[in-house]
């Protein structure tokens, strides 16, 4: 009889767990809806990393430039703003680097970028239309820095990724990935509303360090970039001479 208990009490978990697991997943679509409200959607897209309404990225961070100096931006380095977006970072990139190249699946968010850095009467940056993993065939060079923001977390093959970062990145060069801090997301509110990814898609440093570890990169440091996000460092190694 207890035997009977145990297995109808460990049924009933199992099927609590599908459930739970089941709306964490229609939650993590519907947020990837939300936050690509008015934005084109593209099918090459990481899940939860569509563009958000305009004027919220200037509320969350109304000083971008300081966000890339604290992770180690600086004005000599050639630069790969990698998923790119609407160009919010390209911008401020550009303002402060030699040179900036932005890459993004999503031909109109390219143009929205152009557009953008036009505007502002910045010439040195070069925008590839392209997926993040096929970065190596989609630049003829090694760099200096490449920024990953806010989609590293919807990437489903991490270390595939990060192995083709590094192919790009000259030795001791940098790769800054910010994510959302893992908080739910109704906790992380913008201009009243919840923002970014879904709670279940969320990833800490931890995890970022764990799925970056098998490529040659090495963690630096992690800075923290108020209010909800945080930057992981990570530093290609020398070039060994055995």
């Amino acid at each position: 009889m207890a035997a009977e208990h145990w297995g109808m009490g460990f049924n009933k978990r199992k099927l609590e767990d599908q459930r739970r697991q089941a709306a964490q997943k229609e939650a993590a679509n519907r947020a990837g809806l939300i936050e690509a409200k008015g934005m084109t959607n593209h099918p090459g897209f990481f899940e939860g990393t569509g563009m958000p309404d305009p004027g919220w990225w200037e509320a969350l961070w109304p000083d971008p430039a300081d966000v890339l100096t604290k992770v180690g931006l600086k004005s000599d380095m050639d630069v790969i703003d990698l998923c790119a977006g609407d160009g919010w970072f390209t911008l401020q990139i550009a303002k402060i680097a030699g040179h900036v190249t932005a890459i993004d699946i999503d031909e109109k968010l390219l143009q929205t970028t152009r557009t953008r850095l036009a505007d502002a009467k910045q010439s040195n940056c070069t925008y590839v239309e392209g997926n993040a993993y096929d970065i190596a065939t989609l630049i003829d060079r090694q760099v200096d820095f490449v920024f990953l923001a806010n989609a590293f977390h919807g990437v489903p093959d991490k270390l595939r990724l990060a192995r083709a970062i590094e192919s790009v990145l000259k030795p001791g060069a940098l790769l800054v990935i910010v994510n959302w801090h893992v908080l739910r997301r109704e906790q992380t509110t913008v201009l009243g509303e919840p923002r970014g990814p879904a709670t279940a898609l969320r990833i800490g440093p931890e995890a970022v360090e764990l799925a970056v570890r098998q490529s040659q990169l090495r963690s630096v440091r992690t800075v923290e970039i108020p209010p909800y996000h945080y930057a992981s460092i990570f530093q290609k190694g020398p070039v060994s001479t055995n």
